[in-house]
This record gives structure tokens, sequence and C-alpha cells, in this order.
């Protein structure tokens, strides 16, 4: 198999999966290479991903170009069941069962602090690979990952759907009408450590590089961060286990307020997948990694403020490891 991060042909993907409350490798596999709508729709542990799967045509389902072929669980009987409901045609025993069979890797899974374990034999082997959010969750392994990244060139992708979500895309190039954004507040669910991320890329794109300050005055289970940017406006993130999950972005300025709500989960997926297709096809990064380093800055730095009792730390600090 080809291994460069240019590649012109059909592009062969494996997929490494999954993780409890995660269902990306049934949903991301459906949109590479269709699925069995039957057993989708009655045997999806995750009744959502039917729900937005089955409103879609064969012409807006799938991506072009691109399939997935391979994939990896922990449980085999997990990979056995995605690979009936997605049509993938074969399971592996073992994560590095993949190399050489595929052009490139998903790491569907979204608990940051396994990520370099994951990723290491494909990246070692020189394939490229998605990971998916967040890339990481402690100091340690974003060093490792700026190191493969910025010193030795591999091909590392990571982001949350929510970059891609449409309904907030309109104000990534501009808010001008809101005048100087003031506040900026987003709710979201589960765990700051898994799903934090979801929130703090929605935001990203609206304000830009240029966080000073993060604390989590909450707990593991009603995290209350607030942040400081550059820019002088003050984010709150509310990530709290029980809420209902849903993009609720709020922009607030000098000149004006909106609440833009995100609903459209399949397209935010499909666009944030689209975006690695074409980085294998071109080698351009469609965001320059020094947005995600910042944004696992701000992840680690939640968690390191609230596990030590709510203080306020500077992410210049958290920059330096």
């Amino acid at each position: 198999m080809n291994r460069s991060s240019q590649i012109k042909d059909r592009i062969c993907l494996g997929i490494i999966g999954m993780t409890e409350g995660n269902g990306h490798p049934y949903s991301w596999s459906a949109i590479f290479n269709g699925y069995d709508r039957e057993k989708m729709t009655e045997e999806c542990p995750f009744p959502g991903i039917p729900a937005y799967l089955n409103k879609e045509t064969k012409e807006t389902l799938r991506i072009a170009g691109a399939n997935l072929t391979h994939i990896y669980c922990d449980n085999r009987k997990d990979a056995e069941h995605i690979a009936k409901c997605s049509l993938i045609p074969n399971v592996v025993d073992r994560p590095e069962d993949i190399i050489g069979e595929v052009h490139a890797v998903i790491i569907a899974t979204d608990i940051g602090g396994e990520h370099v374990g994951r990723a290491r034999p494909f990246i070692e082997a020189g394939l490229p690979v998605f990971i998916d959010k967040p890339l990481c969750d402690n100091r340690k392994d974003l060093e490792i990952f700026r190191n493969w990244i910025m010193e030795e060139n591999k091909p590392i992708m990571s982001s949350s759907c929510m970059r891609y979500a449409k309904e907030f895309m309109p104000y990534h190039s501009r808010t001008e009408e809101l005048g100087d954004l003031r506040f900026v507040s987003m709710p979201m669910s589960k765990k700051w450590e898994t799903y934090g991320i979801h929130a703090l890329e929605a935001i990203y794109p609206v304000v830009g590089p240029g966080f000073v300050s993060i604390q989590n005055i909450g707990t593991r289970e009603r995290n209350i961060v607030h942040m400081t940017h550059r820019r002088g406006i003050d984010i709150v993130v509310a990530c709290i286990k029980d809420v209902q999950y849903g993009g609720a972005l709020r922009l607030s300025g000098t000149a004006g307020n909106v609440t833009v709500t995100s609903s459209d989960t399949f397209y935010a997926f499909k666009a944030q997948l689209q975006a690695f297709v074409d980085f294998l096809r071109t080698g351009k990064y469609p965001f320059p990694f020094s947005e995600t380093d910042e944004l696992m800055q701000l992840v680690i730095g939640g968690i390191e403020s609230r596990e030590a009792g709510g203080k306020l730390l500077e992410i210049k600090d958290i920059n330096r490891n």
C-alpha cells in the first residue's frame, strides 16, 4: 500500500474503535461504505445514528473515492457487529494487522490518554492517522504529538466535528455585526475529558488563537470552565454529565448577540471526514496544528485546574510543559 500523505487512487482505510458511549465506528464507517439499513436501524446501540443516517439519500450519504476496509476493536464482537452494520469486509485480531492493507487509519476512540499508544504502531509504520477528539489529555502525550508532527513531520490530524458544524461556519469568517465580542458560552454534556473539546472547537474558529487563562471551578460531573482571551473575551463552557447534548453557541458583543444551535450531526461528521480524505490526497492540512495544540492545552488546563481545586492557570505555563 502507498503510505504517502498524498494519495491519488481509491483510498482504503482502517478504523480502530470503540469506547464506551462512542458510536463513531458505526456512523463514520457508514459514511464511507454505506450500511445495512435494516440491521443498523434495529441493532445499532446508538439509536441517534440510524436516525440521521436514514435521512440521507444514496447521493448524499457517502464520501466518494474512499472505503473503510478493515476494523479492529478491543472487543472482537463489537468489531464484527460494526462490520455487519457498516459493510466492512475485514475484521482483524490485532491493530497491527491493518498495517500493509490500508492507506491510512482512523482512530475512532475518544479517550485522549490512550491515543499515543493506539496511534504509535501506525505512525511508526508511516501511515497517515486521523485521531478522534481529543488528541490527548495530558502534557506528556501532547509533547509526544508535538514531536511527531512538528519535528518528524508525521501525517496526523485530529479534530472535533463541531469545527465543521454548518450553523457555526458564518461566524468563523466574521462577527462584525455583533461588535467586539465580550462573552462566549456553550453548554456541553458528558465529561470534560471527552466532550469539552466539542465546545472548545466550536468556539475556537470564531475567536481565534490567544487564550490567556483557564479555571475550572466545577467537579468531574459538573465542569464549569472559565477562560480569558487576548481579545478581551470571557468564555465559559459548562460541561455537565446529564445535561441534554446540543450545540448551543452564544456569542455576545458590544453591538449585539446571537445564539446558534447545531443540529445537523451528519453534515458535521461527513465534512470532518472529507477534510481527512482531502488531506490524504493533497498533503495539506485543513488548519494548522498550532490550533489543535492550543485546544489540547485548554483540555489539559481544564483537568489540571479542577484537580487543583479550581486554581487559575495561565495558558503560557501549560504550553511550557
